[in-house]
Order: structure tokens, then C-alpha cells, then sequence
């Protein structure tokens, strides 16, 4: 099937355009080091305030894990 072919073609050209140069995204090991402890921060930051969130939408379920949590820390063993 030519049509197939040419759109397979058409599709290849267009992904290597969608693809910047590999040589343009070596950043220094610092620089990369350095950002993924930014977005890390970032990720907890926003985990910490969905969490809280959740708590204050489910009152609830916040105090049943509560209690979850008071249960094992009495049944722990040193």
C-alpha cells in the first residue's frame, strides 16, 4: 500500500522533528543533580498539601488512620 507507506514516512519525519538533538539536552551532572532535588522538593510540597487536604475534606477517614497509627505504635516492639 503506498498510501500506508507514505504515512508511516509522513509519521517518522514528524516525531524526528518533535525530538530535540540529544547533543542539546546533556546538561552537567550538577545542574541535572540540582533540579531533580527541586522537583523532588516540589513533589513533597505538593503531597504533604494534598494529604492535608484529604484530611480536612474526610474527617473521618482521617481519624480512623489516626487511630490505625496510635494502634501500631503501641503494638510495636524495640
Amino acid at each position: 500500500m503506498p498510501d500506508g507507506e507514505q504515512r508511516n514516512q509522513r509519521q517518522a519525519a514528524r516525531d524526528a522533528r518533535d525530538l530535540p538533538d540529544a547533543r542539546e539536552n546533556v546538561p552537567d551532572a550538577q545542574e541535572s543533580d540540582a533540579a531533580r532535588r527541586r522537583r523532588r522538593a516540589q513533589f513533597l510540597r505538593e503531597l504533604h498539601e494534598a494529604k492535608q487536604l484529604r484530611d480536612r475534606v474526610q474527617p473521618r477517614r482521617a481519624r480512623a488512620a489516626r487511630m490505625r497509627q496510635q494502634m501500631r505504635m503501641r503494638t510495636f516492639r524495640w
